[in-house]
Formats: C-alpha cells, structure tokens, sequence
C-alpha cells in the first residue's frame, strides 16, 4: 500500500543550519499493517510524515501510494487519500462549526460536490451511529460548536473525521499527547479498533514506547533520519521497554532524551 525509496529530505541546504532529517529512507507497508514509530527528537519522525502527507517536498527518492506514485502531488490532492490526525487536538476541526458540520466535510471528501444544500437525514443518522461508537456521549450534542469539546473529545471526532471515508493510508502524529492518561488510552483504544475494523494501512509516531508495543502490528525505531530498528511478528511480541532503551542505547551510540519515551 505505502513504498518508500531512498527518501532524502535536506533543511537549509547549503547554509551553515543545513540538516538532514531524512537520510536514505526505504519503508513498504502492506495493506492493514499498523506500524508504531518512535525515536528521540530530531530523529525525522514527524518530517517522515510530512514528506508523505505532501506538506514538505522530497529532495531525493519518491513514495507510492496503492501504486500511484504521489512523491510530486500537491497536498491538497494527496488528502483524498490520507487521513491525518496531528498531535495538538485544535488542528484537525473546524472550532466554529458543529460536530455535525464538521462530519460531513469529512465525509465528503474525494467525492464530487452537488448542489443540494445541507445535512441529508441519512448522513445525520451515519454521524450518530459513528458518534455513539466513540462512547462519550457526542451523538446526543451533534448540533453543539466543536469548540465547547474537551481536548480528548475533539481528538476522538478528529479521528473518526480522518477514516470516515476510508483513506488508503492513516498518519497519527503522536495524536495522543497533548490528552490526559486515561483519556489518551481511550483514543488509542478507539485508534485500534477503527484501524483493526477497516483495515488501514497506519503510521503512527508514539514517544510511548510501551503504547508502541502494545498496539499496531509492527515498530520501527529512527534516529538521525534513518531507521535503525524494524520489528515484526514474534520478534516483537517478546520485547520490552527495557530492551527496546538497551538496544537504542547499542545502535545509537547515545541515550533517550525524552522522559515521555520511558512511559510504562
């Protein structure tokens, strides 16, 4: 579903600041995989991220998307089939408009645009269904502003805004972060049962690395723009947090730099 090939990506080049945040990346996915990505800050994790969503534009190297080779595609075009849920929850609604209205611009993506004005009663009643699948109690304020929503409220609806329609690949970018524990446990436990039912090719940047083990299907760890780590299968089912640190430590050549990494 997602190839990746020898992806560059180069900041400030040819001045003093020059940085590379993507060195040679190589990553494929297949259909349904659900891959964690962690790394310290500064490792590319969310410039990886960028680069597919078409927000930045490759120096080197080109990715594929179902086959169609999107590496020169505008963003605006890319979102017709990439759904993105970023980590600060203001980003991904629309604060003045109501949960209702911000479904259907959800909804209504990649589809030919009519003339008929407003919410049918068969849209409104597939928002209530998918509302009431969250389980906090948004079906019942489907009218009421984004903006009076908690944090983790809007994170939900934006995740459920992001696979309406069904996107050929999701990106997370460490969309639980910014929300309390428990909040942020329901997110994910709603991030994986929404990947698990439909069957999403998912990327998602964690600095939790025991959330990196727990969910997804398989982990890759970046550092200083490239993947050093790429676990799968039973490999992964006996790994730890302690031996996921050890072996960064051992591939690095240098420490975590995030307490938030340490998570158990």
């Amino acid at each position: 579903m997602l190839k990746i090939t020898n992806a560059v990506k180069i900041f400030n080049k040819g001045s003093i600041n020059e940085k590379t945040a993507l060195d040679d990346i190589c990553l494929e996915m297949a259909e349904g995989e659900f891959v964690t990505v962690i790394g310290s800050n500064g490792a590319g994790k969310s410039t990886l991220l960028n680069c597919i969503a078409g927000v930045y534009e490759l120096d080197g190297g080109s990715i594929m998307l179902d086959g169609k080779d999107i590496t020169k595609m505008p963003e605006y075009k890319r979102s017709a089939y990439i759904g993105r849920v970023f980590q600060d929850p203001l980003m991904g609604t629309a604060f003045d408009m109501t949960i209702e209205e911000n479904l259907a611009i959800a909804y209504a993506r990649g589809k030919a645009r009519g003339l008929t004005p407003g919410i049918s009663k068969a849209d409104s009643a597939l928002f209530r269904e998918k509302l009431t699948r969250l389980e906090l109690g948004l079906e019942d304020r489907m009218k009421e502003k984004v903006g009076r929503l908690s944090g983790g409220q809007r994170q939900a609806l934006t995740l459920l805004m992001a696979t309406i329609v069904k996107p050929k690949l999701l990106l997370l970018d460490e969309h639980t972060a910014a929300l309390d524990p428990s909040i942020a446990r329901r997110v994910l436990e709603l991030t994986d049962e929404i990947v698990k039912e439909n069957k999403l090719c998912t990327l998602m940047i964690t600095h939790n690395m025991k959330a990196a083990l727990e969910y997804g299907t398989r982990t890759i760890m970046m550092n200083e723009g490239r993947i050093i780590m790429d676990i799968s299968g039973k490999e992964r089912e006996s790994v730890t947090v302690e031996w996921l640190v050890e072996q960064f430590g051992k591939k690095s050549g240098a420490g975590l730099d995030n307490d938030r990494m340490l998570l158990i």
